[in-house]
């Protein structure tokens, strides 16, 4: 008897819950005690400008694109030490001489896609043929009316350390941008060892031509 009474007791709390938790009863959730951990703000880095931060703040609200300091990003290679100059300060970029590409010579396959990497990203500017003559520039007749830097024949480019070049892909320098949310970090090495190797081969050819003209003499 008690066990039959068990057994339809147990059959009616199912059948309660059961029809509970098919009800179209809207329910309001419980006070959350973190909202901001419960729910996210979402924003696009570029999409906040200073005045939309500065708005932020007057709801209580401390965002920030720049990523806190100290961190590094899940997954990333070769984590660069340096932190960014402040205005009129270049500390950081003189001591980023010092730095070596962690990548060291680069392998056919990886020098096809590094070409790649400079061509999507690079060569708008500094031209496919590295000679600061890019669709931007374009003999001065482009849009952009100051020619950007000459990495294959210019001697200040061409004795830049590679340290100096990734410090300056990665926070911009002067009329260029910080190109570090488009490349990880593997791919700015990538890119200046690039660089580096067309800026070998022209050095190479250009004393090849020298040689050749002085023997003619």
């Amino acid at each position: 008897m008690l066990t039959k009474k068990i057994f339809i007791f147990s059959m009616v709390l199912t059948t309660g819950i059961i029809v509970v938790s098919c009800s179209d009863i809207k329910r309001k959730p419980g006070r959350v005690y973190m909202p901001d951990m419960a729910y996210s703000r979402a924003y696009e880095t570029y999409s906040v400008t200073e005045e939309d931060r500065e708005a932020l703040q007057k709801k209580g609200i401390n965002f920030s694109n720049i990523p806190v300091a100290g961190t590094i990003k899940r997954g990333e290679l070769f984590h660069f030490l340096l932190e960014k100059d402040k205005e009129g300060d270049s500390t950081n970029y003189v001591a980023s001489k010092s730095v070596h590409n962690p990548l060291g010579m680069l392998d056919s396959t990886q020098m096809i896609e590094a070409n790649r990497l400079f061509l999507v990203n690079c060569a708008i500017c500094h031209g496919p043929k590295l000679d600061g003559n890019g669709p931007l520039y374009r003999g001065g007749e482009g849009p952009y009316p100051v020619k950007p830097a000459t990495l294959v024949g210019d001697a200040k480019y061409e004795g830049m350390p590679e340290g100096q070049m990734f410090y300056s892909v990665t926070f911009g320098k002067n009329k260029m941008g910080s190109y570090a949310s488009q490349l990880d970090t593997r791919q700015r090495w990538m890119v200046i060892s690039y660089i580096k190797a067309k800026q070998s081969a022209g050095k190479s050819k250009a004393a090849a031509g020298s040689d050749s003209t002085a023997e003619k003499k």
